[in-house]
């Protein structure tokens, strides 16, 4: 048995909970509110803990998922969100 590695699960858990909004990071709700990493800085959402934060109360048009994933998903997933954007989603 080896553990599924984080990455993997974390990309699990976006494709399921986040890329109906966020396909390749962008946003298909509002234009300027994407996952890419200008978008990111610029909206003051640039670090794990601002990310999960946003992930886990919600903001506006984006859902609040602390009801959903587990603090521990949470933060995987804000990693997973930031790895990619310094990747420029690819």
């Amino acid at each position: 048995f080896f553990p599924i590695p984080v990455q993997a699960d974390s990309a699990k858990l976006f494709e399921y909970h986040c890329s109906g909004c966020h396909v390749n990071g962008g946003n298909i709700v509002r234009r300027g509110k994407t996952l890419k990493l200008k978008a990111l800085e610029k909206n003051g959402y640039s670090s794990v803990d601002a990310i999960a934060d946003i992930i886990t109360n919600g903001k506006g048009n984006m859902s609040a998922y602390k009801e959903r994933l587990t603090e521990s998903e949470i933060q995987d997933l804000a990693q997973y969100v930031l790895d990619r954007a310094n990747q420029n989603w690819k």
